[in-house]
């Protein structure tokens, strides 16, 4: 191990990791963004549709529509990831001109990342208290006001901790995009470090997908917590009781005090 590290390749992978490093975790998280922006705008109002167009939601919509839009779905999310890249080639190569590079791995992984979207965007929004927007119906609230000022607040934090998951999700899509030619840390890993045999490239490459990983995991995590409501109110109940057993201990009078 020591004779590798004073050894000419070693130093050949290490000149190749510290000039091309920086690019391309610039390329990861600038494919990782923008994948995650298109799948977010088209996947968010498909996963509304998929809980307030239902029978009992709240603007049912034809069964035959709502059919239609979960076998879509289903059918793009049982596609293998590395299958469905090279079958939307040519749809690529028609909107960006091209089917190799990092701008090209895009449209896969937004057509790959929306149907999963769709299906954590419903899962958060199922999760609220029927309740809820039973009282906003009562009270006389159009179909998109309480989707915009009952559904969508009161499922925040959850929708914040799908949102991670798809970033990282799709961030990995990206990585394997290297297989046919995508540009970041895939690329780095597979054509450089796997098939040129160049073990260090392969697992700085690792190491750096592992660090952006755990970045953005934490800092979804942090802020779906800190938006729960939930939260808040339970570390204010808590602190109103304890504040009232203070207070009672203070009160004179106190059998304990004869």
């Amino acid at each position: 191990m020591l004779e590798f590290f004073q050894s000419a390749k070693f130093a050949e992978q290490l000149s190749y990791v510290l000039k091309n490093l920086p690019f391309a975790v610039w390329e990861t998280v600038y494919s990782t963004v923008l994948a995650t922006l298109f799948a977010y705008i088209i996947g968010l109002p498909l996963g509304i549709i998929l809980v307030t167009g239902e029978k009992n939601g709240v603007r049912p919509l034809p069964s035959g529509l709502m059919k239609v839009l979960n076998v879509v779905v289903n059918l793009l999310r049982s596609v293998p990831f590395l299958i469905l890249m090279v079958m939307v080639m040519p749809l690529s190569r028609l909107i960006v001109g091209t089917s190799i590079g990092t701008v090209a791995s895009i449209v896969p992984l937004v057509i790959a990342a929306f149907p999963f979207v769709a299906r954590l965007v419903e899962g958060s929004l199922r999760e609220m208290d029927p309740g809820v927007i039973e009282a906003a119906q009562a009270m006389g609230c159009t179909p998109f006001q309480i989707i915009r000022k009952v559904i969508l607040p009161e499922s925040l934090p959850s929708l914040l901790t799908g949102f991670t998951t798809a970033f990282v999700t799709i961030l990995s899509y990206g990585a394997m995009s290297g297989a046919i030619g995508g540009g970041g840390l895939g690329n780095m890993a597979l054509n450089r470090g796997y098939t040129r045999g160049m073990t260090f490239v392969l697992y700085m490459a690792v190491v750096f997908l592992v660090i952006l990983v755990q970045v953005f995991q934490s800092a979804g995590g942090h802020f779906a917590v800190s938006l729960d409501r939930r939260n808040r109110n339970g570390k204010k109940s808590s602190k109103k009781v304890r504040n009232k057993i203070d207070r009672d201990k203070k009160l004179p009078g106190d059998p304990g005090d004869m």
